[in-house]
């Protein structure tokens, strides 16, 4: 309560973004104190090593979950940066809604650091905003899907204009969220060789042939399940050199 009470004061007296500011750098400096030995720990009690980049709220247990704006149980990682791990440490890495939020070259950079720290054999996921089916929807003649995504969209994100049409949902998918490189098939795929992956397949939301990789996409807790399955464009790669 008496926390609740301060936030409500700082708004009140207009501080409360300075507050936030000051908490989440105290958080990443802390974090970034105590990396060093949160990996050695779970490096030492996990035979099978896991690494979630941009792990938000999502917590998936007997991973190693890392986000850019860390909480209790999220270890700081910046993935425009070089990761601060050695040479092939992980057996899989897996990244929800991530890539879209770096430039390409940023988005290159992380896809190449990921290549690098997975041991050989290693699995990386990547899900991402699929730019197809947000040019799709500009078609005249929409399906049943298209007509309930453009809805649910301008309903939670767009109620300001209430406009339902095609064209504020795609720019609000390329203008919102912090996106800065939106994906399609042909793209990610590319890039994901050229970073060095191999064996490189698309998978629908919670669907892998390998278990490590099933059922640990969270993104429809933010959005609806048939929101997420629609919008979404996953890609598992293996590095097999």
């Amino acid at each position: 309560m008496a926390y609740r009470g301060f936030k409500q004061y700082l708004e009140k007296v207009g501080l409360r973004r300075i507050f936030v500011k000051i908490r989440n750098i105290w958080r990443i400096c802390l974090s970034r104190l105590t990396r060093h030995s949160k990996l050695n720990i779970y490096l030492k009690i996990h035979q099978i090593h896991k690494l979630q980049i941009g792990a938000g709220a999502n917590i998936l247990q007997g991973w190693l979950n890392a986000d850019i704006e860390p909480i209790k149980d999220v270890m700081f990682l910046d993935a425009k940066k070089k990761f601060p791990f050695d040479d092939c440490t992980f057996n899989y890495i897996y990244s929800e809604h991530m890539i879209e939020h770096l430039e390409y070259q940023k988005g290159m950079h992380f896809l190449r650091e990921c290549f690098r720290i997975l041991k050989r054999g290693g699995r990386i996921r990547i899900a991402t905003p699929d730019l197809s089916f947000f040019i799709k929807l500009y078609n005249s003649e929409k399906t049943a899907l298209q007509e309930k995504y453009i809805s649910w969209i301008v309903d939670t994100y767009l109620s300001d204009i209430g406009i339902y049409e095609s064209v504020f949902v795609i720019n609000n998918c390329f203008q919102n969220y912090g996106h800065k490189f939106i994906y399609d098939f042909k793209t990610l795929q590319k890039a994901m060789k050229e970073a060095g992956f191999d064996n490189i397949v698309k998978y629908d939301v919670g669907k892998s042939d390998d278990v490590n990789m099933q059922n640990i996409e969270s993104h429809s807790q933010s959005v609806p399940d048939y929101i997420n399955r629609a919008e979404t464009l996953i890609f598992e790669g293996r590095k097999l050199s």
